[in-house]
């Protein structure tokens, strides 16, 4: 039981960079989090050891995060991207503009190409994995990625002739 927790409290700081990338808001993921890990510790024992921890805690934070869907519509707040925690080493003017570019983009997707995108591509979850943290087929999450991919390289691509003048 208390390996249990202690597996479960490992994967926080994963669990809160996707619930961010979810809710847009850090006091709405700091909620969406406590949530999750209350009800994954009430709800242990239907884990199964097969299969992966991880996996398991992202499906249920989703599943919080939909269920949460009316509340969230009600209080809907922006994020101040200077809350967002900074690099390790100090970034140039140039990569600041760039990251800030790509939070503003990630968060004008809809929640669930916005969802897959995190998981794939942020948190590093092979597709099946993904699928299932998201309760989805995998052809249903190579669609959403696709979609949510190419509005990103559409908002780039309107980017681009802002950057050349910027060199």
């Amino acid at each position: 039981m208390q390996e249990t927790k202690w597996l479960i409290a490992r994967e926080i700081p994963r669990l809160r960079r996707y619930a961010l990338a979810l809710t847009r808001d850090p006091v709405a993921a700091d909620d969406l989090v406590q949530d999750t890990l209350e009800r994954a510790i009430r709800k242990r024992h239907l884990w199964s050891r097969h299969g992966s921890l991880r996996a398991w805690l992202y499906k249920m934070l989703y599943h919080v995060f939909l269920n949460q869907g009316p509340r969230r519509k009600r209080r809907a707040n922006e994020v101040d991207l200077d809350v967002a925690p900074d690099p390790i080493a100090p970034a140039t003017a140039d990569a600041r503009l760039v990251r800030r570019d790509i939070v503003t983009a990630m968060q004008e997707l809809p929640a669930e190409q916005r969802a897959a995108i995190a998981l794939t591509a942020v948190e590093g979850l092979s597709y099946d994995e993904a699928a299932a943290a998201l309760d989805i087929p995998v052809g249903t999450l190579r669609s959403r990625l696709s979609r949510g991919r190419e509005r990103l390289r559409e908002t780039f691509d309107d980017f681009e002739p802002q950057l050349r003048q910027v060199k």
